[in-house]
């Protein structure tokens, strides 16, 4: 009887059991401060680096002729001064114009194409080709082209700007769909999913980052083809400038 009494007396005297959502949501705020303070290294490190690229192009161009290589000073006043006077707007407005509705050809054509190019195996075979070629060719080399055939009006600058967009949707649209899990579809097929229900529930959620990605590159290409076709035609917008 001693011997079990002493037992319940060490178990009646054992810490309480530990309170395991105390410590998780401890672990979260230590995971949450830590992340808080990586983006602020991540800040930190990120501005010290333009600090640094803006003092040597200050110091660079200091020795070169201002018509040819100007300083970041210069550039920032001018700037200062075009958006006070609403300059900067006007040769801005019409180019935004071409880009928006180039991007937007880009992207309804892009993500159609490739939708279409990794669902059926008959397009992919017989069209794959081309569009890896042509996204080989580089865009610069077209855009003499385009002026010629297209002219100098906002018709050659939404081509141009197009041709630039629409590679990267279409390729990481194709690349995005050809990546689904078949285990998911097969899923879906044993539980008599219609083809619309399998894309629409599992091929586009799991195609999204690639779409999303696609749009990224595209966005970027687009305001290069949009700068390039405002220089070679010149008649509005900001290569007008």
């Amino acid at each position: 009887m001693t011997t079990v009494e002493g037992a319940r007396g060490e178990l009646g005297d054992a810490a309480p059991p530990v309170d395991i959502s105390i410590d998780r949501a401890r672990a979260e705020r230590v995971a949450a401060a830590r992340r808080r303070r990586r983006r602020l290294i991540d800040l930190a490190i990120r501005l010290v680096s333009l600090a640094i690229a803006l003092g040597l192009w200050e110091l660079a161009a200091r020795n070169v002729d201002p018509v040819l290589f100007t300083s970041p000073t210069k550039v920032a006043i001018a700037a200062y001064h075009m958006v006070l006077s609403g300059e900067l707007w006007t040769y801005l407005w019409p180019s935004l114009v071409v880009l928006a509705i180039g991007f937007a050809f880009a992207v309804v054509f892009g993500i159609g194409i490739g939708l279409l190019l990794a669902r059926f195996w008959v397009l992919d075979v017989a069209l794959t080709v081309y569009i890896t070629f042509l996204y080989s060719i580089p865009s610069v080399a077209l855009v003499p082209l385009i002026v010629l055939w297209a002219g100098f009006d906002t018709t050659a600058k939404v081509i141009i700007l197009f041709l630039f967009a629409f590679f990267p949707m279409v390729i990481n649209t194709y690349q995005g769909v050809k990546s689904v899990d078949p285990k998911l579809l097969e899923v879906g097929r044993a539980f008599r999913c219609s083809e619309g229900q399998l894309w629409w529930n599992i091929v586009l959620p799991a195609s999204l980052p690639f779409i999303v990605t696609g749009l990224r590159l595209a966005l970027g290409r687009g305001l290069i083809g949009m700068v390039l076709a405002d220089l070679y035609t010149a008649i509005s917008g900001i290569g007008y400038l």
